[in-house]
């Protein structure tokens, strides 16, 4: 009876330990934490890095025909504009194309309005340099608008072109420009020059405007590389 019960005892106690979760091993322990390690890094160079996969600025030539300025918000507009009067009147542009609605969401007339701005910011001489793009509710991407404006860069015949746009749109610029323009005028240089602008403020995932700017942004360029628009 006493052998029953000692192997009852031993075969329950074997039976316990087989039920106990098992033992990481050191190897899988060490995998473990260098996958650990690897994945922290990767998130620190994303957080602080990550901006930089949406900037591509060109350096730009000594002289150019014009500098272009795409439409963004009320802010973009303005940090763009400013970037291409810097141009114009360090003398690199001879001149700046403002892309623009024809008119606002009440029917009026953007581009006199535009105008009073710049000549009451920037003065007269610099106003009179500056010409419009207007474009039609049609134009609803930046594909679309590089069309749009081709047809304009054709009336000051300017073959070698800044465009000016904000510094978190200016890689996926740069991709549909050169592709746009290099196919309808093959004749057009194109530098992009990006802009620091006050709705992606750095680091950008400390503000939620920011964050929201580059996760848009990051996934219009994903499309973007695999051939969407």
């Amino acid at each position: 009876m006493f052998s029953l019960m000692s192997a009852k005892t031993i075969l329950s106690a074997h039976a316990l330990q087989n039920a106990r979760p098992p033992v990481p091993s050191k190897r899988r322990l060490r995998v473990l934490l260098w996958f650990s390690a690897f994945t922290g890094v990767a998130v620190l160079c994303f957080l602080g890095w990550g901006s930089n996969l949406l900037i591509a600025s060109d350096p730009l030539p000594d002289h150019v025909d014009g500098a272009v300025v795409l439409q963004g918000s009320m802010a973009a507009e303005k940090a763009r504009l400013s970037g291409a009067i810097e141009l114009l009147v360090r003398g690199t542009a001879a001149g700046v194309l403002l892309s623009v609605p024809r008119e606002s969401y009440w029917g009026q007339p953007i581009a006199p309005v535009a105008r009073s701005y710049i000549e009451r910011n920037y003065g007269g001489d610099v106003a009179a340099k500056v010409k419009f793009c207007q474009t039609g509710p049609e134009v609803d991407s930046t594909a679309q608008e590089a069309e749009a404006i081709g047809i304009c860069l054709q009336e000051p015949q300017w073959h070698t072109v800044v465009v000016v746009t904000s510094n978190y749109h200016s890689r996926r610029a740069r991709m549909i420009w050169r592709k746009t323009i290099g196919k309808q005028y093959p004749g057009i240089r194109i530098w992009i020059d990006g802009v620091a602008d006050p709705d992606f403020q750095q680091p950008w995932w400390r503000s939620r405007r920011s964050a929201k700017i580059w996760l848009m942004e990051s996934s219009k360029l994903v499309v973007r590389l695999f051939g969407g628009e």
